[in-house]
């Protein structure tokens, strides 16, 4: 049996490192976990526009973000970067643990 939570409790349990989700959410395995924040190294990256926000710099902060694991609108699994919580989402109380 699973031990359901609000939204502030879900918060607290991404920041510790754990994955969470929503009992009431529609697809199946989909779940949220926190990227934390770190500098990188200019020489890691690929992505033109990212490579653009160093400047002069060798390393940039990263801020963290929330991702989720889903699957887009073909079935396929997706990770989408910078989930934003519905306020269906804030007001739940069946939030838990992803083992």
């Amino acid at each position: 049996m699973k031990n359901y939570f609000d939204f502030g409790e879900a918060i607290r349990q991404l920041k510790i490192g754990k994955k969470v989700a929503r009992n009431g959410w529609n697809g199946k395995g989909m779940y949220l976990w926190l990227l934390p924040a770190a500098k990188i190294k200019k020489e890691w990256c690929r992505d033109e526009r990212l490579i653009e926000c160093f400047g002069e710099s060798d390393e940039l902060l990263c801020l963290g973000s929330i991702r989720m694991y889903t699957h887009d609108s073909t079935g396929r699994t997706a990770v989408l970067t910078g989930w934003l919580a519905s306020q269906s989402d804030m007001l739940s109380e069946d939030w838990y643990i992803v083992e």
